[in-house]
């Protein structure tokens, strides 16, 4: 099992030996790039280093990869209009290329660049993100209950 990302298709595919299952995804509204600070979304080839959220309830909100004890509602967003949404579930990606993805100022595990659930609200197969992955709650928990740690994950630009 493997797992492919489009970033102009907007599409993460999650390649299983009895066939493909496809997602829409949102990606980063500054693009592709690896650097810190940029935030881009990474390319190149990924593993799924940890799982965060298994159990937790639909619309769970994280921060700092940490479960707040809130559930997300519109009425929560209201009080926090800034806030970027991590829901749902956290698969954390770390580069497997050096100096591309991996170690020095362009390490995508230090970055914090993970694949997310975000809210419904959130259009999906638009480059919107801070440069995670973002994808719908019900989608994020599919994908975390198939994948384990250790899955590759090749995003591409094409």
């Amino acid at each position: 099992m493997h797992l492919q990302l489009n970033i102009k298709q907007q599409v993460l595919t999650v390649h299983l030996a009895q066939g493909s299952r496809q997602f829409h995804v949102s990606t980063a509204l500054n693009g592709a790039g690896e650097k810190f600070g940029s935030g881009c979304t990474p390319r190149g080839l990924h593993i799924i280093r940890a799982k965060i959220g298994e159990s937790l309830p639909l619309n769970s909100v994280f921060v700092g990869r940490r479960f707040t004890g809130e559930i997300y509602t519109p009425d929560l967003a209201k009080l926090h209009p800034k806030r970027d949404w991590i829901l749902t579930r956290i698969l954390w990606l770390s580069g497997k290329e050096p100096s591309r993805n991996r170690l020095g100022s362009v390490d995508s595990m230090r970055r914090y660049i993970y694949i997310h659930g975000t809210p419904d609200t959130e259009p999906m197969g638009v480059a919107l993100s801070h440069g995670c992955i973002r994808m719908r709650n019900l989608d994020v928990i599919e994908l975390f209950d198939l994948v384990p740690v250790g899955t590759e994950l090749l995003i591409e630009e094409c």
